[in-house]
């Protein structure tokens, strides 16, 4: 068994000859770059691209294969270099109402084992989109309706950033998955938390016990990948041990998730649309302190406030620990240059942040910037929260603790 990193939410920005898949994301986030950028610069084993079920993904992935650089594995899933495992997967937004008959979207991860599973899934959600080919895109059908196709067609559904107040299950349409997904329920091995929240917050809702937590960078850009992700005990990297390490089945099982401290979320706490500020004080925030208005969104931390049903945070016991991990990009004062040198004497940014000592990165940088790397790297920082779709600010000591 091995353990090995896995960031199952990235972006495609555009296609090999341009074409936009989502429009917000980098040009330079295509298919082939981003296996690149997790077996030389990442680290990353695992990674799910969520944007393949549009048609000009699924061409840019069938040219990848005739390069001879990848391969699609029997047990599900496309091998790059022998050292990356891509997870085909597609983001699909659906229309929900909740129990008061409030209509609201929410963002679901399908993840499919082989390319033709793929393919045959944008086919038929081809009838359910107007537009197939972008990123994201708003279904006709709900979740409850859209599993089964995901089933159909082999895959497996993941509620994706499933507390954010913008296109999620509990942030805008409901205070229970079991509402939406009813019978269904069981068929979901896993949720995604999103960068607001974390398995302490996630763990005050009873009906998540039995779930796998998964943390992912949902990037939109390279730099970005892997700012969350996973440690997974696998036998090797595949569609087939993934799935068994979000069921925990056969000693297969998620190790630890490595997230942002939830305070560095753009969506953390409630924030007044009026004052453009996050809005700080005792949760849950309903109007603002400051002009008293109700023109807000909602945070995350506040939301969760509103719908918990348990009154300690305790986890279940075999829920692995989620380890608060500040990226190299967040760090203030590491740069670009500074990353460069890092990467170009320890190959990867999770040789970094999980193998090096002190010293080791001191022999690079220097004192100064080892000992800033090493405060974030173990949690020695001080957060500003952040709201409203402006991340939190992070300041990190630069001498020894």
């Amino acid at each position: 068994m091995n353990e090995i990193f896995a960031d199952l939410h990235v972006h495609i920005g555009r296609s090999e000859n341009g074409k936009p898949i989502k429009i917000t994301a980098a040009r330079s986030l295509n298919f082939a770059n981003i296996a690149k950028e997790c077996a030389e610069r990442k680290g990353i084993s695992v990674v799910g691209i969520i944007d393949c079920a549009s048609p000009y993904v699924i061409e840019d992935i069938e040219n990848f294969l005739k390069t001879g650089e990848a391969y699609e594995i029997e047990d599900g899933g496309i091998i790059y270099k022998d050292k990356v495992c891509i997870i085909l997967g597609s983001e699909i937004e659906t229309s929900e109402k909740n129990e008061q008959g409030k209509t609201g979207s929410a963002h679901n991860l399908c993840y499919f084992p082989k390319l033709s599973d793929i393919k045959a899934f944008s086919k038929e959600m081809s009838t359910h989109i107007s537009n197939i080919t972008l990123s994201s895109q708003r279904a006709d059908i709900s979740a409850y309706e859209l599993i089964d196709i995901v089933e159909k067609y082999n895959g497996i559904l993941v509620p994706a950033h499933a507390f954010t107040p913008h296109k999620s299950f509990y942030g805008n349409c409901t205070e229970r998955l079991q509402k939406i997904f009813k019978e269904k329920y069981d068929k979901i091995p896993a949720v995604e938390l999103g960068l607001s929240s974390d398995t302490f917050l996630a763990d005050t809702i009873s009906e998540l016990e039995n779930k796998t937590f998964i943390t992912n960078s949902d990037a939109h850009s390279l730099p970005k990948i892997a700012r969350e992700y996973n440690k997974i005990l696998v036998k090797d990297i595949s569609f087939k041990e993934l799935l068994k390490a979000f069921k925990n089945e056969d000693g297969r099982k998620i190790v630890a998730n490595y997230g942002l401290d939830p305070k560095l979320g753009k969506y953390h706490r409630t924030f007044c649309e009026d004052c453009g500020m996050p809005i700080e004080g005792e949760a849950p925030i309903l109007r603002c302190n400051k002009c008293n208005g109700t023109n807000i969104t909602m945070g995350v931390y506040d939301r969760i406030e509103v719908i918990k049903d348990k009154k300690n945070t305790k986890s279940p016991e075999n829920r692995p620990p989620y380890i608060y991990q500040i990226p190299l990009t967040f760090i203030p004062g590491v740069g670009g240059k500074t990353i460069e040198k890092l990467l170009s004497n320890f190959e990867t940014e999770m040789n970094i942040l999980h193998k090096l000592s002190k010293d080791d990165i001191e022999g690079v940088v220097g004192s100064k910037m080892a000992n800033v790397i090493v405060n974030a790297r173990e949690g020695n920082i001080n957060i500003q929260s952040g709201g409203g779709g402006v991340y939190g600010k992070v300041t990190v000591p630069q001498k020894d603790k």
